[in-house]
């Protein structure tokens, strides 16, 4: 996950569900540990040729640490992995930013285990939250990014391309341009899940970076301006079914990735979404509209 996330706070007993409740501790902290302190890689800056370049290098024990990670998702049935391989992250990582960012920026292998990234110019949109500078310009720029993403292909593959950890902290905005990019491509989708499944997914993990973070008269217009901005009915029909909180082991990482914010709020929210998602899917579309 990105680098720049804040660290998930610590539940509250107002608006938790029993389940929450009783659910261990040490789980749950292990869960904000694994994403924030067992550093799967290191990265800096640095300067190169005129150029600032992010290296990225696999730990010593990243490997082992992404696998303890796996086997928690296997458990928890969540349909996502990190590349705990190091020739296969260097290979996917630099392969998915020259897909995608490769008409201006250059990613690199530089050793067995370190990669060389162009750092894109701008800030995350999760900084933008964060610093309450976030708007719809950023939220239909970032929605047309990853509805472009979505429609290439991997090198050698025939199925289309996911993000597996679409959080805002992975989504870059340069307002000269006003054009949104990715970065981050250490998780991968299951091969077994659909493109339309995974695709929503993407949606969804950017979206619940928002549904505790943003203001209660923003939250669904900022939604909606994404998910209209995606403009993909099929996929965001989808993302309506995947808008419901987990139970079990998968509720661990559904806090992490909603950076525990209260339950009773994130229903409420989730719950105006899917209602949002649900008028908008009953509207005809217009000659030449995609939504």
């Amino acid at each position: 996950m990105g680098s720049n996330k804040k660290s998930p706070m610590p539940m509250g007993d107002n608006g938790t569900s029993s389940e929450e409740r009783i659910m261990p501790e040490a789980l749950s902290n292990a869960a904000a540990r694994f994403v924030d302190s067992l550093k799967i890689n290191s990265i800096s800056e640095k300067q190169r040729r005129n150029r600032q370049v992010v290296i990225k290098r696999r730990n010593i024990y990243g490997g082992r640490a992404a696998d303890l990670i796996n086997f928690y998702l296997r458990l928890a049935d969540i349909p996502i992995r990190f590349l705990s391989d190091v020739r296969k992250w260097r290979r996917w990582e630099t392969n998915c930013f020259q897909m995608l960012n490769g008409d201006r920026f250059h990613a690199s292998v530089t050793d067995a285990r370190t990669i060389s990234l162009d750092k894109l110019p701008g800030k995350s949109l999760w900084d933008h939250m964060k610093q309450r500078t976030l708007n719809g310009r950023m939220l239909q720029a970032a929605g047309r990014e990853f509805r472009r993403a979505h429609g290439h292909s991997p090198n050698g593959s025939s199925a289309l391309w996911s993000h597996a950890d679409a959080s805002m902290t992975n989504v870059i905005y340069n307002p000269k341009t006003g054009r949104a990019r990715l970065i981050d491509f250490e998780i991968v989708h299951e091969n077994s899940l659909p493109a339309v499944a995974r695709h929503a997914d993407d949606l969804r993990v950017f979206l619940l970076d928002m549904v505790g973070m943003i203001p209660a008269r923003q939250w669904l217009p900022f939604a909606i301006c994404f998910l209209k901005a995606y403009g993909n009915r099929a996929v965001v029909s989808e993302l309506r079914k995947q808008l419901v909180i987990p139970s079990g082991l998968a509720l661990i990482w559904w806090n992490v990735r909603t950076n525990f914010v209260k339950s009773a709020q994130t229903k409420r929210r989730l719950k105006e979404l899917r209602g949002a998602i649900a008028r908008l899917e009953s509207y005809p579309l217009a000659r030449g509209e995609r939504w």
